[in-house]
């Protein structure tokens, strides 16, 4: 809102309280500071108007709004478009210019470029928190050449990180108001499920594993961050849990002793995966159906419980550390606790975030029962 007295004098008197109610609104040129997710203090001269941005595309959208995109000058491609490619053919359909803007590289396959980003000239770097780790030496070098590196965390899924990185890019992208109405809407709905699950009686024992390599590989099971903390918030025992610290693939055989009672593939929709679990925009959620049949006729699976119970099913990996993955939550939690989540419609709940705050709809495949009757 502008204060401008040149409005009438009610309007004018209303807009002086408004300004005075919101002194720390970001104003262009003001100088602005954080603290990250890591800890770290970090200062701008002002607003950022030329943005690197490494992970967290839909977050950054959900927060800043579409045309926050316009102060992106280069981001982390094989990230979006790589890892997913339906949710990247989604946006770039209806902001085509994203589909322009320079790579900068990928940090996990070794060819994220300091050199690329130092040429686009960027008043701001936004990383994920796995990124940062994994940038130790490239993030001192941005900073040595005068360029400030926030770090993020939605990885985590706590809810403390989840609102923390909300709230820091409100700040950054001049949009406080919005960033709060998400973050509360986020912490209520991650309240509502413990508070259900709290009434629930017993843990069923759970096994998540990332379906990006197919049936015939193990992929990786996700310990107390992601799924795996997804899974004990929505009432589960992650069978993954103190086997692996992050992520990492599970020995078969330690699955099969588990015996898990219910079992969640995450799939996606990866470039050049021809026996992956196909997932995401677009998708038709047969195809889905199609690509986890594989899983159950690995050795020992029809013996599992879940199997035996019909409770198999498929999450799209891109909701997992995402302002809206307290859906999949959701999700997760009707599975286990069907009776206290009855009056739950976790993908309607989805469906109504890309709605209100993105430019695209959820049409696809993001949570797939094999079993459907």
């Amino acid at each position: 809102m502008s204060c401008d007295p040149r409005l009438s004098r009610r309007r004018f008197a209303l807009a002086v309280a408004t300004c005075a109610a919101a002194p720390s609104l970001v104003r262009a040129g003001a100088p602005l500071a954080v603290t990250d997710v890591v800890g770290r203090r970090v200062e701008l001269p002002g607003t950022a108007t030329r943005i690197v941005l490494g992970f967290y595309f839909e977050d950054f959208m959900a927060v800043g709004g579409a045309a926050a995109f316009d102060r992106v000058v280069g981001i982390s491609r094989e990230a979006w478009e790589g890892w997913r490619n339906s949710q990247w053919k989604a946006y770039t359909a209806v902001l085509p210019h994203i589909a322009e803007l320079p790579d900068v590289g990928e940090v996990d396959a070794g060819t994220f470029s300091v050199e690329k980003v130092l040429s686009l000239r960027p008043d701001l770097v936004l990383l994920a928190e796995w990124q940062y780790r994994g940038l130790a030496t490239a993030v001192a070098r941005l900073e040595a050449a005068g360029v400030p590196v926030v770090v993020l965390d939605y990885n985590a899924q706590t809810v403390e990180k989840h609102v923390l990185s909300t709230r820091i890019l409100g700040d950054l992208l001049g949009e406080r108001t919005r960033a709060e109405e998400l973050a509360d809407t986020y912490a209520a709905a991650v309240a509502e499920v413990v508070r259900r699950v709290a009434r629930s009686d017993g843990r069923p024992r759970v096994y998540v594993e990332l379906g990006n390599r197919g049936a015939l590989e193990t992929g990786n099971s996700y310990g107390d961050i992601m799924w795996g903390r997804l899974v004990e918030i929505g009432g589960g025992t992650n069978i993954a849990e103190g086997k692996v610290s992050r992520w990492g693939p599970l020995n078969p055989e330690y699955v099969l002793a588990a015996d898990p009672e219910a079992i969640f593939i995450a799939g996606s929709y990866w470039t050049n995966r021809e026996q992956a679990v196909l997932m995401g925009f677009g998708v038709d959620p047969d195809v889905t159906r199609q690509r986890l049949a594989p899983y159950l006729q690995r050795p020992g699976w029809r013996r599992l419980a879940a199997v035996r119970e019909g409770r198999v099913h498929a999450l799209y990996h891109g909701g997992a550390r995402t302002l809206h993955d307290y859906t999949y939550l959701q999700y997760i939690a009707k599975v286990l606790h069907p009776e206290a989540f009855a009056d739950i419609e976790p993908l309607e709940a989805l469906r109504r975030h890309y709605r209100k705050w993105l430019p695209i709809r959820a049409d696809g495949a993001f949570m797939v029962p094999f079993f459907t009757t």
